[in-house]
């Protein structure tokens, strides 16, 4: 078998090589945003790619036609890469998606180049819609990591780089007040005002807020809120998110975060309907085996990369990563892009994820998940100990 810092080497000669073609295409992605279950251009283009080299893949998988599973190299260990590539609305890349689904596919083509030597096989997943869909959460379901030992990805981050960020679980609820019609000047005694009731939720969610854990997190808009100033709202909706550390404290928080919404219909005269929409995103699992393997490659680059367990609480999000992460072992290192920071889902970060900092995320992200699928390949102690990391999380937060 060939020397394992010859093959690392090799890993990161492939991603120099391929630099003009994948900043190109994280550029080409960056300038055509497309949202949830929109990426179509993104997803051709990234597909096309991972088959100009001599990957098998299939588009439209797992009954998601902007989803994409793509494979070179049979048996195991199989090390999967995911891609996201999918927009904010109004703000295009604010999330850096094109750096992290060209960093996947970089990754997935340096790994696939030296499986003469190290066996195994490598497979790249197209997942959609992060922000807001959850598409890893069906592709789980329909079975994608079946047969897959490890999965990783790299962020974008505006602060840091860090081996695993605080990531929670997430809820989505959509929330309709039904009302009366009527004039608001002549005859409000008349009507019963479906704004009122959903402001009332609204500010009692405003006021939970100082009434639960700092890693829990209650936010959403306003979708109607009526039709014209003289007439009482016969209909209000709102879209709201609610996070938590687990699912376990993401259940209960669920249940307070309607009750808001009850009192204001019950205070109002209203009726309130609610319904969970997309799918329900876990807490992140990062294994720390693969984690120190990812901390030592990336310093291999000259990075400096935090350990999540120790470094200073950065802000809380959600992905559909954290489901992937309760299946197999898997990682979602940070990524930094910016000299000063600067707040993810913001058009500072949509610049930066364009920008010379955000290219340079690109080839070093590719570089460290191949260094780190090299790793999964060649050594049997860090597969295994991946595993037993993956276990004892299993039965501690399970």
């Amino acid at each position: 078998m060939a020397d394992i810092e010859t093959v690392k080497q090799q890993v990161c000669a492939v991603v120099e090589r391929e630099r003009e073609a994948l900043l190109a295409l994280s550029h080409r992605i960056h300038a055509n945003p497309e949202t949830a279950f929109q990426e179509y251009q993104a997803s051709a283009w990234l597909a096309d790619y991972l088959e100009g080299h001599g990957f098998t893949v299939e588009r439209g998988a797992y009954g998601l036609p902007t989803a994409f599973v793509a494979r070179r190299g049979t048996g195991r260990p199989a090390v999967a890469f995911m891609a996201e590539y999918d927009a904010l609305p109004g703000i295009g890349h604010g999330c850096g998606h094109n750096i992290i689904g060209t960093a996947s596919v970089g990754a997935g083509v340096a790994l696939a180049s030296v499986l003469a030597q190290t066996g195994g096989s490598v497979v790249v997943f197209g997942t959609p819609a992060e922000e807001g869909g959850s598409a890893k959460v069906t592709m789980v379901r329909c079975g994608c990591l079946e047969g897959i030992d490890v999965a990783m990805m790299v962020h974008p981050s505006g602060r840091r780089d860090v081996d695993g960020s605080p990531v929670v679980a997430r809820a989505t609820f959509e929330v309709e007040m039904f009302g009366r019609a009527a004039h608001a000047a002549s005859a409000p005694d008349q009507g019963i005002n479906a704004l009122d009731a959903l402001v009332i939720g609204y500010m009692g969610i405003a006021a939970l807020r100082q009434h639960i854990p700092p890693t829990a997190r209650l936010h959403g808009i306003i979708t109607d809120g009526g039709q014209a100033p003289n007439i009482v709202p016969a209909h209000a909706a709102g879209r709201f998110y609610v996070r938590a550390r687990t699912e376990r404290e993401l259940e209960e928080l669920k249940e307070r975060a309607l009750n808001c919404f009850r009192a204001g219909a019950l205070a109002t005269g209203a009726r309130m309907e609610y319904r969970w929409v997309n799918e329900q995103t876990s807490e992140l699992w990062t294994n720390e085996t693969l984690a120190a393997c990812y901390r030592e490659n990336a310093a291999r680059l000259g990075r400096t990369v935090l350990n999540g367990r120790e470094a200073p609480p950065m802000p809380t999000g959600s992905t559909d990563m954290g489901n992937v992460s309760k299946v197999v072992p898997a990682i979602h290192p940070m990524i930094c892009i910016s000299d000063t920071p600067i707040p993810g889902h913001s058009l500072e970060m949509t610049a930066a994820a364009a920008g010379p900092l955000g290219d340079k995320a690109v080839l070093d992200g590719a570089k460290a998940l191949a260094m780190t699928g090299v790793d999964v390949l060649m050594r049997p102690e860090v597969l295994a100990a991946a595993r037993r990391d993956f276990e004892a999380m299993k039965a501690r937060e399970g």
